[in-house]
């Protein structure tokens, strides 16, 4: 349902603008749609943590306005005038673009970079849900809270009320709150069928804390508000895709089974395979992120930053991947958008004046937690395609068919760059640029199709360049915020930015404050992955003190009959992730995406969809071996038997039995794909 025509509606108190029917943007000079002022904001970084604080200094409303003749165009102003902007919506590919521009009687320029702020209303119903503004791990419907939109780490635990979370707040500034997260974005989707998008890098906050509006403030004049509308969920979330862009298919060998993340050196490497193998486990790569070297520090073993093979560690490497393809297993690397000081990238980055610089024009070394690092300035065009050559010549010509594309959140907001782009409207942009930087070394090499990515960080834009988003450094936990569920939650809230494929690690990451990944843990993970688009194994941040799925041969067996499941699913997994390539639909879908009747369905967050035919309830509870389900309407089948087990067309809940190696997972009973489904119980006794 594109926009077909656009309309100012003047009132005796000020205007609407509507979309065909629908409300866009009000104001009246009671309730002015934009106020504008200053503030002054505190900035700290604390090893990619943010500590962000802004004091308004003045803001003030537009209250006074006028439209001029055509009806085309509406001025607004604050008293006195010093502060007025113009709006001039206009219909683009369907899609209304709201253009804002400054034009007053007072200059702004000489205000200092990022003391501009200016906020905005959009007009909201009370029983409206909200979804979207990045991956967000905490909440999915956004409804009721506030989010502010900087990318940056995760934070460790999350939630304030946790002892997780104060412990890493004592120890390194790095617990976090519930909206940080590596993927912002200043995009939401709403249940009334429409999305907006502001177009801006510089750092704002969404506000849905509110019954009739839904405000924004951020630290620029943004260039626009871009709305879109459709009849259906999938078709707004096809028009949504359409605007960024989709992600392309994955490499056929993404579905031959595991990827197995492992360390230490190629013969540990073959060792692991070997016992992987054996155990039946169906293994489609191996993972390596220390290929390069390591170094060790109080947070644990770290990687050196220098994304070139480490023959020291990795002896005959080169061989070995060799040989690990012909028995159809691929070999993937760990590579990040900054280079460690004193090895050769880095020293070569510098020499070239490839590196971001400080205020006094020296390279800024970033601290990465007892070792530095340089920022490859992506906004030198020249810096850029070395890097993104570098990229290519280390990793896929040496033979690798992927890699771990880490970090993009670091930027520091005191950094100058070759472009003059101040770095407070950079650093967001940074994790796109980083993307669209790996997506040029894949093109340089002339691996499309064949080579495969993913990336934990992301902005406006990471979806055209993104083939994978995983969903970073969980917990090694069951915790609502940073464990297993989050994981799961962030998956659909990025469905609802536009990136429908994600993964998370099994097991988790962060191992940390008397954390410890449990042999349960692990299995209930791996359970969820192999009904994600990839599976694929991490040994975490402290490998010794992590359960791993080769500690015991029990829970190998595990791994081998999900990893089967996986491959069982291959087919319908590139159908889904074709559909999600053309048309927008992810493989992780919010329950809402095909039952919008069902009014429950728009809070559920602990139930997907895989494609449009499987309905999947993880167990995310420490001991449980039961959970409720909410069937929404139709007629579902056990997929672990085939047997009905919810044959009500109506929505409902019901208590399910969810043994270790049978979590709940339901066919639709009409499936085209039902037959292959349900022969999933010769996988699993």
């Amino acid at each position: 349902m594109p926009i077909e025509r656009i309309s100012f509606v003047k009132r005796s108190d000020g205007f609407s603008l509507y979309a065909d029917e629908r409300l866009v943007l009000s104001h009246s000079e009671s309730v002015p749609f934009l106020f504008m002022g200053r503030g002054e904001a505190r900035i700290a970084m604390h090893h990619g943590n943010f500590d962000i604080e802004d004091e308004i200094r003045e803001l003030y409303p537009l209250a006074q306005w006028d439209l001029d003749a055509d009806g085309e165009l509406v001025r607004l102003w604050s008293e006195g005038g010093r502060w007025a902007v113009t709006i001039r919506p206009e219909i683009v590919e369907g899609r209304l673009v709201v253009h804002i521009s400054r034009a007053g009687i007072v200059a702004h320029d000489s205000l200092f970079e990022g003391e501009v702020r200016v906020r905005l209303s959009l007009p909201a119903r009370p029983a409206e849900h909200v979804y979207g503004c990045g991956e967000q791990f905490s909440y999915f419907d956004l409804r009721g809270r506030k989010f502010p939109i900087w990318t940056s780490e995760q934070g460790v635990g999350r939630n304030k009320s946790m002892r997780v979370t104060l412990e890493a707040d004592l120890a390194d500034h790095a617990g976090g709150d519930y909206w940080w997260t590596f993927f912002p974005q200043p995009t939401f989707v709403s249940s009334d069928r429409y999305w907006v998008h502001m177009d801006s890098s510089a750092y704002s906050v969404f506000d849905f804390r509110r019954e009739t509006t839904h405000e924004v403030l951020c630290w620029e004049l943004p260039e626009a508000l871009v709305f879109g509308q459709a009849d259906s969920m999938p078709a707004v979330l096809e028009d949504l895709t359409g605007f960024f862009g989709r992600q392309p298919l994955l490499p056929e060998w993404v579905y031959t089974g595991v990827i197995l993340g492992i360390q230490g050196g190629t013969e540990v490497c073959q060792k692991k395979f070997d016992k992987a193998r054996a155990a039946g486990v169906p293994v489609a790569g191996i993972w390596a992120q220390d290929w390069e070297g390591i170094n060790i520090t109080s947070f644990g073993q770290r990687l050196r930053w220098n994304w070139v093979w480490n023959p020291e560690r990795y002896p005959s490497l080169d061989a070995a991947i060799k040989a690990w393809r012909t028995e159809g297993v691929r070999f993937l690397v760990y590579a990040n958008c900054y280079v460690g000081k004193g090895w050769s990238l880095c020293e070569e980055a510098a020499a070239r004046g490839y590196l971001v610089k400080n205020a006094q024009g020296e390279n800024y070394y970033v601290d990465f937690g007892e070792f530095d690092a340089g920022i490859v300035d992506l906004t030198n065009p020249e810096a850029f395609y070395w890097y993104a050559q570098a990229l290519a010549r280390h990793i896929i010509e040496f033979g690798a068919s992927g890699w771990m594309a880490d970090f993009g959140e670091y930027l520091p907001t005191d950094a100058v760059l070759f472009d003059g782009t101040p770095a407070l409207l950079a650093h967001n942009l940074w994790p796109a640029l980083w993307a669209r930087c790996n997506h040029e070394a894949v093109r340089f090499a002339g691996a499309e199709g064949e080579v495969l990515y993913f990336m934990r960080a992301g902005f406006t834009g990471s979806q055209r360049w993104c083939p994978m988003m995983w969903a970073g450094d969980q917990n090694v936990d069951w915790s609502n915020d940073d464990g297993l569920p989050s994981a799961v939650r962030a998956a659909l809230g990025l469905a609802m930015s536009g990136h429908g494929l994600h993964h998370s690690d099994i097991g988790g990451y962060t191992t940390l404050f008397g954390m410890r990944r449990t042999k349960e843990l692990f299995m209930r993970w791996a359970e969820q992955a192999a009904f994600s688009p990839l599976m694929r194994t991490h040994e975490g941040n402290r490998p010794a003190e992590n359960w791993q799925f080769d500690s015991d041969q029990e829970t190998l067996a595990h791994l081998a009959r999900m990893g089967r499941v996986h491959v069982l699913l291959a087919d319908y997994l590139k159908a889904c992730v074709a559909e999600n390539a053309a048309r927008g639909m992810p493989v992780m879908r919010p329950l809402f995406l095909h039952y919008p009747e069902d009014e429950q369905v728009w809070t559920i967050d602990n139930e997907y969809l895989l494609g449009a035919d499987l309905l999947v309830a993880p167990v995310m509870v420490e001991g449980a071996r039961e959970r409720t389900v909410h069937f929404p309407g139709d007629v579902w089948l056990d997929f672990w038997t085939g047997e009905p087990i919810w044959e009500s067309r109506l929505a409902g809940d019901l208590i399910v039995n969810a043994p270790m190696g049978k979590p709940p997972v339901f066919v639709r009973a009409d499936s085209l794909w039902k037959d292959l489904f349900c022969s999933a119980s010769n996988l699993v006794p």
